[in-house]
């Protein structure tokens, strides 16, 4: 499947976000480690949570998960049966032996049914025995959350100690908060090491919030429409011309207004942290009852230079955002990127150069631009990847370009199902195309 995207002449729209993946797949496993009967509310609908939610009420005996297998693992350690998890081609390619080898460390009873080190694994839940264990800090935060949450279940509880760079503590930090909503009595220890104490969850009423990963590509917009009507000002050819552009432009910069549903002033989601980002790119937020307003005030940055080591999943978005600003950037910290859904390092190169821009990594942890151009694909084509996050950070390229098009649209389907929707509520078209090899 190909869809073909383009611009509305203006941006106006309330969108209603999509719940958080990340809260709602934790929130699920606490649930189940609680026994519980209140379902948390306002679950997300991408296929994470729903595979998810299916694993852990059937109770299969052979689990298809997509991303959060390191979750389940964790948890089909600590609960009676045998089962078989495995996943995607892609998510089989995903490297697990470092929540393997912790789990087995503590007692659990897993097996590599294919390769070693990757999915599938046959996992016999048992009591876990150990209680203290160590591991790297620059490892995946889903590893390190997903010890953390079974800690409270068992016998003396977990002390997780963290060595080298911790890179994800936004995430650890939302994981401890959501098992201190279930009742669990966890803590830093001291700034490399968390305590959880016995004792295991009790059933707790709880609402998942919107998700401000999905609200990036709206921040994202934003920027760009901004920055495109500069351009449509500098174009004036005369002094009248000029004049007139510039009352379009104003024109237009006071009718783009989006209003973001559901959001928290007081997120439990490190990604909030985007909001802050954007800002320096001219894209404030205005908390309401309801969410946010975007409005664009002041002058976007020449240059963005930051360290996303703990918002690594909206590379992608201001990967793209600052190339088709034209600001030169510098984003370290994205060593995660490469063990994502796809290396996403390699897969931004590969598509920004299609798009006309030389992106370049260093050390398999940073990414940078200087403004080097290339001749840009006459009619480009983003490639998906299998990666939700490249479908939905490329397809605002269309309010600088005539038109995009990206193939396997359906990806979006894991964090953010109504995205394609919400763009056409927005008054973007959005049209399928059938592939051409």
């Amino acid at each position: 499947m190909r869809y073909t995207v383009s611009a509305p002449a203006s941006l106006h729209a309330a969108i209603q976000l999509p719940a958080s993946k990340s809260i709602s797949n934790r929130a699920l496993i606490l649930h189940s480690l609680a026994h519980g009967n209140i379902l948390p509310r306002n679950l997300s609908d991408c296929d994470d949570t729903i595979v998810m939610t299916r694993a852990l009420d059937g109770n299969p005996g052979h689990i298809d998960i997509l991303a959060a297998v390191r979750f389940l693992t964790a948890y089909l350690s600590v609960t009676p049966g045998t089962r078989i998890i495995t996943g995607t081609q892609r998510m089989q390619q995903r490297p697990i032996r470092i929540l393997v080898d912790a789990l087995r460390e503590l007692g659990a009873q897993i097996e590599y049914v294919g390769n070693e080190g990757f999915p599938p694994l046959r996992i016999t839940g048992t009591a876990l025995k150990g209680e203290e264990i160590s591991l790297a800090g620059n490892v995946s935060s889903q590893y390190i959350s997903a010890l953390l949450m079974i800690g409270a279940v068992l016998p003396q509880g977990l002390r997780l100690h963290l060595t080298g760079d911790i890179i994800s503590r936004p995430y650890i930090n939302l994981t401890l908060q959501l098992m201190r909503d279930f009742g669990a009595q966890t803590d830093w220890a001291s700034k490399d090491c968390i305590t959880v104490s016995p004792g295991g969850y009790t059933d707790t009423p709880f609402t998942v919030e919107s998700d401000w990963s999905a609200a990036s590509y709206w921040y994202q917009m934003m920027a760009i429409e901004g920055i495109k009507n500069e351009k449509i000002k500098m174009k004036g050819g005369d002094r009248s011309s000029a004049k007139e552009s510039e009352d379009s432009t104003k024109e237009e910069a006071h009718t783009a207004e989006i209003e973001l549903l559901g959001l928290f002033a007081h997120s439990y989601q490190g990604d909030s942290r985007g909001a802050e980002v954007f800002a320096r790119l001219g894209v404030h937020t205005e908390y309401t009852d309801r969410g946010v307003k975007l409005i664009r005030k002041g002058t976007p940055a020449t240059r963005l230079d930051e360290d996303m080591v703990d918002i690594p999943d909206l590379a992608q978005t201001f990967v793209v955002t600052c190339c088709l600003m034209d600001i030169p950037f510098r984003f370290t910290g994205l060593q995660s990127l490469k063990i994502k859904e796809t290396d996403r390092i390699t897969a931004l190169i590969t598509e920004l150069r299609k798009l006309g821009y030389v992106v370049r990594s260093e050390q398999d942890s940073i990414l940078l631009w200087d403004g080097e151009r290339c001749p840009a694909d006459a009619n480009p084509v983003i490639a998906t990847y299998e990666d939700h996050r490249m479908a939905m950070a490329f397809a605002p390229a269309c309010l600088v370009l005539p038109q995009i098009r990206i193939n396997e649209p359906q990806v979006v389907t894991k964090s953010y199902p109504a995205y394609w929707e919400d763009l056409q509520k927005a008054g973007f078209k959005v049209r399928q195309d059938a592939m051409q090899s």
